[in-house]
């Protein structure tokens, strides 16, 4: 981790900070080395603060000219050993998705925000929020892989998660999202910076382990675990002998193991979910009726519970902070005993309400709340809180 100059970490303290510049602070305490980026509203801002703060520690920060530039800059950054990551908005990520896929397999690890605005193309005004990229971060790509995607929903989030986005790269050697918006990302809110150390103790570093083998299986064979390698360094001695865009073992050598290869890729994700899962509950103790929500809508939701509590109806909130891998048996545990789920969501299709509608029994209905380029008012949620109360 480069500390030149020592201003890597900010002084502790409260501050007032754009969620688009807390993610880029978040990224330099997790050890940020090299960002490439292109701009594109409304991620702009990121590469504008990373451009002045990348280099005063010692590290890089470049606009590439374009997103695919961008992406296979930040891939090869991370194959000589920097913490490397990226932000755009779904045209671009649009763009990224091949050399993602390609990532996935080698199992490099980067870090991607994806500031989200109304789509689909370039359609509808660039500054407002929709989380219509849910779909495309889950299959980033072609070929089958898992990803991680964290969803904040205020600043000192945008913070927080994004050094747990870098730690999960760096355990799980795959992609990892950082789920904004064009309101998150503008908001101006108070961000707490802890101290030096404490954030220190907080990181994953990459480290190169001297006792370190190369395995040539894909799962340790006294624990069943799924072997997950420190990721390789171009230039040293740890480094595979071969490192191909191909079903391989763990020493880089191509394998005629496809389907092991597959497993690897998809279940080193999977089997590990209780860990990388992040979920909150708010008054679910006796609730018959349950609000299912990420980012945004969580705070208008918030709202709306402690509203439809004071009118007597039993409700309550569980929130998705990982969004994928979708967490199916924490749903199901939540939702068995309920007579109805409210899902708020910044999109018309409902991405996340057709996770649950997948894992619920079918006898519970399902209501969705839809908004696209604009914020849900805890109105609008009470209201069909009253109504499926009836």
């Amino acid at each position: 981790m480069s500390t030149k100059g020592g201003k890597r970490y900010l002084q502790e303290g409260k501050y007032v900070m754009m969620g688009n510049v807390a993610m880029s602070e978040g990224a330099l305490a997790a050890g940020l080395d090299f960002f490439g980026g292109y701009p594109i509203t409304p991620s702009t801002e990121v590469i504008e603060h990373l451009t002045k703060r990348l280099p005063e520690v010692g590290g890089c920060c470049i606009q590439m000219e374009d997103e695919l530039a961008s992406i296979n800059a930040i891939v090869g950054a991370s194959l000589v050993g920097a913490k490397s990551m990226t932000a755009t908005s779904g045209p671009g990520l649009s763009l990224m998705v091949e050399t993602i896929s390609m990532a996935a397999n080698l199992e490099i690890p980067i870090v991607l925000c994806d500031v989200q605005r109304v789509g689909p193309g370039s359609h509808g005004p660039v500054t407002s929020p929709h989380h219509n990229d849910l779909g495309l971060i889950r299959f980033a790509g072609h070929g089958e892989f898992q990803v991680i995607a964290l969803a904040p929903m205020n600043c000192q989030e945008l913070f927080d998660l994004t050094i747990t986005a870098f730690n999960f790269a760096e355990t799980y050697r795959c992609p990892v999202f950082i789920i904004s918006d064009a309101y998150l990302g503008h908001l101006h809110e108070p961000v707490y910076i802890p101290a030096k150390e404490e954030l220190i103790k907080r990181v994953i570093n990459r480290e190169l382990p001297q006792d370190y083998t190369y395995k040539y299986s894909f799962k340790d064979n006294n624990t069943g675990e799924y072997i997950i390698p420190k990721p390789p360094i171009v230039g040293t001695d740890y480094f595979p002998p071969m490192s191909l865009h191909l079903p391989h073992n763990n020493a880089g050598i191509p394998t005629s193991n496809a389907l092991g290869f597959m497993e690897m890729l998809i279940e080193k994700v999977k089997s590990n979910i209780d860990k990388i899962s992040i979920t909150e509950e708010y008054k679910l103790e006796d609730a018959d009726i349950i609000i299912i929500a990420y980012g945004l809508p969580v705070r208008a939701s918030y709202r709306a519970v402690d509203m439809a509590r004071e009118q007597g109806i039993k409700i309550g909130i569980f929130r998705l902070i990982t969004i994928w891998p979708f967490p199916d048996e924490k749903v199901k545990r939540v939702v068995k005993n309920v007579k109805a789920i409210i899902v708020p969501e910044l999109n018309y299709t409902g991405f996340i309400a057709e996770q649950v509608e997948r894992v619920k029994k079918l006898e519970i209905p399902i209501f969705k709340i839809p908004k696209v380029g604009d914020f849900h008012h805890p109105d609008d949620i009470l209201n069909v809180i009253k109504e499926v109360s009836k």
